[in-house]
């Protein structure tokens, strides 16, 4: 129930105490967004001014924006990657920071290619605390009742690394679960899981998984919200449901354990929590025995009220599996993050995903924007780009995302570009466009991730009527033919194995997205003939599970892996290769005229 109006916030009626307080917080950051920026950044400024790296750029201990945008480059990973390697063989001087580093956080396996060392400081852990105890005061404006039941989350960790100079790198999601912040964190009946921490801190994915399923099947009717981080992480974990049902249910049934969980404290977890429902065994074994599995998390979780997920980006193409497995719940994206800084929030946590904006809260660091024009020159030292603070970017622009943090990370560039759909109070929202330079090439073609899912989406409309959809694809640019094409892997899932789409109607696929893709790449095909047509894979049911298993092997997170989007890498692509069960190639050329020149 609402507390009384005296608590009440410009955001909704909160439904206790706890939530006003959060709601006016909101408030309070958003109201004053510029002037908590000044703060942050003179915060950072002062506190790091005898590090080597703003020594080196001479700011003298000034701490006033103009000194900071005039002295201080703007630097990507690359730059940094030297001070960065010195902290991590040992060297404990104030490099980048005042504060010692006590850890590095990894970014995702798949983000560019590469694995990135993300330096963080002890008191970031308050700064993450603080966003994610916001979520939930906004979910309860939209959603009633959520302190009367459970979330179903499917959380992981990952095995840390360490460097040679004996810090932890591991991924932030990794360092959050394993922090006393989220293992003793006081009760909130608006925010229990079904989870419990000795499923979450299980080191081997399976017996966690395993056992985080059980628990939730235990619990079936006060499930009111299931989730995963990614959207990719919940459609594994209900394929995983789909290999594993009947030995879970015969574990309800008897209220025995798979022999295959060995993990000690997962065990006496369990052992303690189950006892024989041969009522529940009966429902799950009824329903996951049926071919057709649409709906399948409101048959098992008849209570959901939503999918918490994210769903923006590159994750969107999930959707529509997501909404065949619930039934169209609603889909929430609750919050903006990564390794480098949790950045905000999205305050209408119940919008289309399509509609999804989050409002970056300016209290987690200093945030800049590089307006973003796909076609001008890439800004060097000589020509520095013109940054825009985060109350003065514009209504429809597009930005390139920058952060200043309080662990040191100074002007460096995120990688994400994002669109301003609007502000609350003086804090800006932005809708996340993409990750930048996520590229097909040929010739001077450029695609990029958002093109690519494009022509994915619709070329798969042709599909529709054989009841058939795209569940995954990646793609690469094949340079060993001549002249170089694009192939693009995709995994089926054919809902009426009697019909399926015919090698014709594939054909028409390859065409339909060569139709989608920009001018560029279609007078290379059409004009200049330095592109062959474009050609679809399709791969084996459950290709790209082995593609995540195999990522996972290599050191990938759980929790942060996104299925890349362009692959190079020749082992993936080997992998990929071996289960290709058909090849098609567009049949004709695509539509293309010139511009007219002047």
């Amino acid at each position: 129930m609402a507390v009384d109006s005296v608590l009440s916030s410009p955001l909704g009626p909160p439904a206790c105490e706890k939530d006003a307080k959060a709601l006016r917080f909101i408030e309070e950051m958003t109201r004053n967004a510029d002037s908590v920026q000044e703060n942050v950044l003179s915060e950072i400024l002062s506190r790091n001014a005898q590090t080597e790296y703003l020594r080196r750029f001479k700011l003298s201990g000034a701490t006033d924006r103009d000194a900071f945008k005039s002295k201080i480059p703007v630097i990507t990973y690359e730059d940094l990657q030297p001070e960065i390697q010195r902290i991590a063989n040992g060297d404990r001087s104030p490099i980048l920071s005042a504060h010692p580093i006590s850890e590095f956080l990894t970014s995702s396996g798949t983000s560019a290619g590469e694995r990135k060392l993300m330096p963080t400081i002890r008191e970031e852990l308050d700064r993450r605390q603080l966003l994610y105890s916001l979520l939930m005061p906004v979910m309860n404006l939209y959603v009633p009742g959520l302190d009367k039941g459970k979330g179903l989350y499917f959380l992981f960790v990952k095995s840390e690394t360490e460097t040679p100079g004996g810090l932890l790198a591991r991924p932030v999601l990794t360092s959050y679960y394993k922090s006393e912040h989220f293992k003793t964190r006081p009760y909130d009946p608006y925010n229990v899981y079904t989870s419990p921490n000795e499923a979450i801190l299980c080191p081997d994915s399976f017996q966690s998984m395993y056992t985080q399923m059980l628990c939730g099947l235990l619990e079936h009717k006060q499930v009111l919200r299931v989730g995963a981080i990614f959207a990719s992480g919940l459609i594994r974990a209900i394929r995983f449901l789909q290999l594993n049902w009947a030995q879970l249910t015969h574990d309800i049934h008897t209220g025995t354990l798979n022999p295959k969980i060995t993990d000690p404290s997962v065990r006496e977890y369990i052992t303690q929590k189950i006892k024989p429902d041969p009522v529940l065994a009966d429902l799950v074994w009824k329903e996951c025995s049926k071919d057709n599995w649409e709906g399948i998390i409101t048959r098992i979780w008849p209570n959901t009220k939503y999918l918490d997920v994210i769903v923006t980006g590159a994750m969107a193409q999930y959707i529509p599996t997501l909404d065949y497995y619930s039934g169209r719940l609603p889909l929430a994206c609750t919050m903006y993050a990564s390794s480098e800084c949790y950045f905000g929030l999205n305050l209408n946590p119940m919008s289309k995903p399509s509609e999804v904006s989050y409002t970056l809260m300016p209290n987690m660091a200093y945030f800049e924007f590089l307006p973003h024009e796909p076609n001008s020159a890439e800004s060097t030292r000589y020509s520095p780009p013109k940054l825009v603070d985060l109350a003065d970017v514009e209504v429809g622009k597009e930005y390139e995302l920058l952060v200043t943090t309080y662990a040191g990370l100074c002007r460096y560039r995120v990688g994400d570009i994002l669109r301003v759909t609007g502000f609350h109070n003086s804090a800006p929202q932005f809708h996340f466009v993409r990750r930048k330079n996520v590229i097909l090439s040929i010739d001077s073609d450029k695609t990029d991730e958002s093109e690519l899912q494009k022509a994915v989406e619709n070329a798969s409309q042709l599909l529709k009527e054989f009841n058939t959809s795209v569940v995954e694809y990646t793609s690469y640019a094949d340079t060993k033919t001549i002249p170089g094409h694009y192939v693009i892997y995709w995994e089926l899932l054919a809902k009426d194995s009697g019909n399926s789409p015919s090698e014709d109607v594939l054909a028409q696929c390859c065409l339909a997205m060569e139709e989608s893709l920009n001018s560029v790449y279609r007078q290379g095909r059409v004009a200049d003939n330095s592109i062959g047509a474009l050609e679809i894979r399709v791969v084996k049911s459950g290709t790209f599970e082995e593609l995540m298993d195999y990522a996972i092997s290599r050191g990938a997170s759980i929790n942060q892996y996104k299925v890349p989007r362009c692959v190079s890498f020749t082992p993936i692509m080997e992998l990929l290769d071996s289960r290709v069960v058909t090849a098609h190639f567009s049949p004709s050329l695509p539509h293309w005229t010139p511009e007219r020149r002047r």
